[in-house]
């Protein structure tokens, strides 16, 4: 099976994106929303939870493990690949290339988390691979605790998404990076106050690709998951709001199982 896992529930963009990229095959969540937001925390704190999350996964099965978080993605990504010897996915890489494959003018905009966007993992993967394009990163560390709370079409949302997006506005910005799996639950907003000639890239989506074409190009390892259609979901701490989220999200019932790591 393919194993996904987020600080929370943002994760779960990225399971809706593989779901329909790749229906039928088998999936296994981890939402460590007890230790939520991760993007304010140190990065030894963040790679110690990424390995933690990453054994998990392998010990239900997972063959494939894709880390559906930005904030570990840009920080524990080589330390996951050093201590298990796995197909690794994260979500940054996909989205750079799908930025640069869209972007008309190489005006390149990210938001994140404080923890991402002072990583600089974007800036240096899109200037390795195309040293002219510009790019303009905005810190948001207000989002992820707006969206776990459920905040999504609030007022006060909306302004401070607007206060957000100014700087990157005015850099005239042709194409805007959601830098955190989070975002896509606010890009109605997004889109309306960074306007329509900005084009969103989609992390969850851009990763779904890309799985999707690593499977096409190595079937040895697809034969090794399994495809009957099943989807189980682990989080740090069961609350009636995840849930809640959780299968407004993916337009479906939700089991959500508890565990602890």
């Amino acid at each position: 099976m393919i194993g996904i896992f987020d600080s929370g529930m943002g994760g779960l963009t990225t399971v809706r994106a593989i779901i329909e990229r790749l229906p039928g095959y088998d999936l296994v969540y981890f939402g460590d929303n007890a230790r939520t937001p991760y993007g304010n925390k140190s990065r030894e704190t963040i790679i110690h939870y990424a390995l933690q999350n990453t054994e998990f996964l392998l010990s239900q099965g997972a063959k494939i493990i894709i880390v559906a978080c930005n904030t570990a993605s840009s920080v524990a990504t080589d330390s996951i690949q050093q201590t298990y010897h796995v197909p690794l996915f994260e979500v940054i890489s996909p989205a750079v290339d799908c930025a640069l494959q869209t972007s008309k003018h190489l005006q390149i905009g990210v938001i994140g988390t404080k923890a991402t966007i002072s990583s600089n993992i974007y800036p240096f993967k899109i200037k390795a691979k195309c040293p002219e394009a510009r790019v303009f990163s905005q810190a948001c560390p207000l989002l992820v605790p707006l969206v776990e709370e459920g905040w999504l079409n609030k007022p006060e949302t909306r302004m401070i998404v607007k206060k957000y997006l100014i700087p990157l506005k005015t850099r005239q910005i042709d194409t805007l990076i959601l830098g955190c799996t989070h975002y896509p639950l606010l890009k109605k907003s997004i889109q309306a106050k960074i306007g329509k000639r900005t084009t969103i890239i989609d992390s969850s989506i851009a990763v779904a690709d890309s799985v999707a074409d690593y499977l096409q190009s190595n079937p040895e390892i697809d034969s090794q998951l399994s495809k009957q259609g099943q989807t189980t979901f682990y989080v740090s701490d069961v609350t009636e709001h995840f849930q809640k989220t959780a299968e407004t999200i993916l337009k479906r019932r939700v089991h959500l199982n508890y565990v602890r790591l």
